[in-house]
């Protein structure tokens, strides 16, 4: 029995011991910037995007292999159960004219080796394919760009939430400090006998209502975390804490500036995205014009036939084969297919160039409405703050007010109030600015 409680006694001790020193999950504190890069290194839809850009390398390589030499090898053996056989006239034999006699040509066994090659030397839809390999690698460069630049934005605005959420917290930890406070000073005048109950129920139903929707926000904020690490792409089971402050964050952006630019469209990805379509546009239709021309190619054969009624002999006696030869592929008529698909690709150029010059004309568009929507973020941003101010003044004198006896407890509830509402305000504002500010970042190409 004692050895049975030792026993467990030391199993115990090193369970215990093995899980203090197992490490916890791994930590990570973040910037903007670093958490912009670690996105762009482990979020799936920028590695997917990576991976295209490596696969359109495989087919440009593929589309350059079209022009190389082709060779091919092959082999073939047949048993034949029944030799086939031949009729042949009777006069060959000295039989009757209309009569025939079977007779079987060929051996049991028969075997051939061969090898051919061929060489394209002039097709025109070839040579631009290897013009055009360029242009199709840069869409898929671009297609990364655009990827790229999305996951950019949504993680800074996904950072920016977290930071505006503990800005909240920070304003709900000071009002319910003073309100705390304030609980206790009135409950300690009711017991004097200077305030009624009903004053110290008031302000008691306030500092509740605060301290619950303080649990609220922890909890929204630990979804905001959450949101953060997808947005980043880490597993959300990892610790993250971030750097940078509100206080870090310019606001002030040279919107004068960024407005000036008139060519700001041709940095916008989406614009180059359109461009390089039309260019891939204007390759396919020479492609399809290509197809009129003539096509010549090379080829060569070699190859060995095995006959034999013996299996065991088969391989004894060759009998080779060989030719090299030109093709020339004149197209001469394919009931108007040629044509009509020529046609179809002018009409996707034009098409294409349609949808570039609406697009030029939507990203101004965007470009302004982003402009004006920070402007007013800005404008809404300072109001709250001297709001917040304002709130702020009008609870002091509330208070001293209602110690002095020429004030009431509702007063003092009422100007609570108009501070909550006050810091709601401003942190909702604050959000919002910072939201428009890289929407404008992004509206104007600033992002890439």
């Amino acid at each position: 029995m004692k050895r049975l409680l030792t026993l467990m006694m030391c199993l115990i001790a090193a369970v215990k011991g093995y899980s203090q020193t197992q490490p916890g999950p791994q930590a990570y504190n973040f910037s903007v910037q670093e958490a912009v890069d670690y996105a762009i290194a482990h979020k799936d839809s920028v590695v997917n995007a990576r991976l295209d850009i490596t696969s359109a390398d495989y087919r440009v390589k593929e589309i350059i292999g079209q022009g190389l030499p082709q060779i091919s090898g092959q082999a073939t053996f047949q048993d034949y159960l029944k030799v086939p056989t031949t009729l042949l006239p009777g006069e060959f034999f000295g039989q009757p004219a209309g009569t025939f006699i079977p007779v079987k040509f060929g051996v049991k066994y028969q075997s051939n080796l061969a090898a051919s090659a061929s060489q394209l030397l002039f097709d025109p839809s070839y040579i631009i394919g290897l013009q055009s390999r360029k242009t199709y690698k840069e869409l898929y460069n671009r297609a990364y760009t655009r990827t790229k630049i999305d996951v950019i934005a949504n993680v800074t605005k996904a950072y920016y939430q977290v930071l505006v959420s503990n800005e909240q917290i920070k304003l709900l930890d000071a009002n319910i400090a003073q309100l705390k406070q304030q609980v206790d000073q009135t409950t300690a005048q009711n017991k004097q006998g200077f305030v009624e109950k009903i004053d110290v129920d008031r302000i008691a139903v306030q500092y509740n209502n605060l301290v619950t929707n303080r649990e609220n926000t922890l909890r929204l904020l630990a979804l905001n975390y959450q949101l953060l690490k997808f947005q980043i792409g880490m597993p959300i089971e990892l610790n993250l804490t971030l750097k940078d402050k509100l206080t870090d964050i310019n606001m002030d952006a040279d919107v004068a500036q960024i407005a000036g630019d008139t060519t700001f469209y041709k940095k916008r990805i989406e614009y180059g995205l359109l461009e390089t379509n039309l260019k891939l546009s204007q390759f396919d239709l020479r492609r399809q014009k290509a197809q009129f021309l003539p096509t010549l190619s090379a080829n060569a054969s070699y190859a060995l036939s095995y006959q034999n009624n013996s299996f065991r002999n088969l391989y004894t006696t060759s009998f080779p084969s060989s030719y090299v030869g030109l093709t020339l592929n004149v197209p001469i008529f394919s009931g108007f297919q040629r044509t009509n698909r020529v046609k179809q690709s002018e009409i996707t150029v034009q098409k294409n160039q349609n949808n570039l010059n609406s697009l030029k004309n939507a990203l101004g568009l965007q470009a302004e409405q982003a402009k004006v929507v920070y402007f007013n973020g800005l404008q809404s941003l300072n109001n709250q703050k001297r709001n917040q101010e304002l709130a702020r003044e009008v609870l002091r004198v509330a208070k001293i007010k209602y110690q002095q006896g020429v004030g009431s407890s509702i007063e003092v509830t009422q100007a609570q109030t108009e501070l909550e509402n006050a810091d709601n305000s401003y942190v909702q504002s604050l959000y919002d600015a910072l939201v428009s500010k890289v929407d404008l970042d992004k509206a104007y190409g600033r992002i890439q």
